[in-house]
């Protein structure tokens, strides 16, 4: 294989699902109208994709089945790829939490590492099998362009992999709402120079 192989990944956050804002996690939820409308104008008519992976979560996997068909893209789900699993945090909004601890989420946010929610994901699980992924993805599609539909998390988590940041550092980094971010890989294994063109735009 070239070491001149470019690939291109763009990641693209899911649009708001049902029920608005709060610690969702793995649940379910399916796109709200308003996540349908954002994802679609985030994208355009816009196609540069040779393929599309995604989370097999609702809110992802239902745009990119649309978007496949759309184009005649192949896709794939990555199990892997799904948000981190909050635990008995999922399903609470982030007034519902304080609400008895209004420090509760600072700490969290702070140091992550040592306030995991009860019975959530550990950063060091979400961190090993999201990035087990990504590289699965880079070995498989390398030289293409690629488009992954997945969650904030997910997206944090290879950002911080490619710009190799501290893994307590993670939510420093803010992903919008049908959000894109565009990560360049310069050459294959490791001697692969990945680099962060874009984050948290638009086409």
């Amino acid at each position: 294989m070239s070491d001149h192989i470019t690939t291109t990944v763009d990641l693209i956050r899911h649009g708001e699902p049902v029920g608005g804002r709060k610690y969702r996690g793995q649940m379910d939820d399916p796109l709200s109208d308003k996540g349908w409308r954002q994802m679609r104008a985030a994208v355009g008519e816009h196609c540069p994709w040779q393929v599309i992976v995604s989370s097999p979560l609702a809110r992802c996997a239902a745009f990119a089945e649309e978007l496949a068909a759309r184009h005649g893209l192949p896709l794939r789900f990555d199990e892997r790829l799904k948000e981190i699993g909050f635990g008995a945090w999922e399903g609470k909004t982030a007034a519902e939490l304080m609400a008895d601890d209004p420090e509760r989420l600072a700490r969290f946010w702070r140091d992550p590492l040592n306030h995991t929610p009860p019975g959530a994901e550990t950063l060091y699980a979400f961190r090993d099998r999201v990035i087990a992924g990504w590289q699965d993805l880079l070995l498989q599609y390398a030289g293409r362009h690629v488009l992954v539909v997945g969650h904030a998390g997910m997206m944090r988590m290879i950002i911080r992999e490619v710009l190799e940041m501290p893994l307590d550092k993670l939510f420093r980094l803010q992903v919008g709402n049908a959000a894109i971010t565009r990560i360049r890989i310069d050459g294959c294994g490791s001697e692969a120079l990945p680099q962060l063109v874009f984050h948290d735009g638009r086409l």
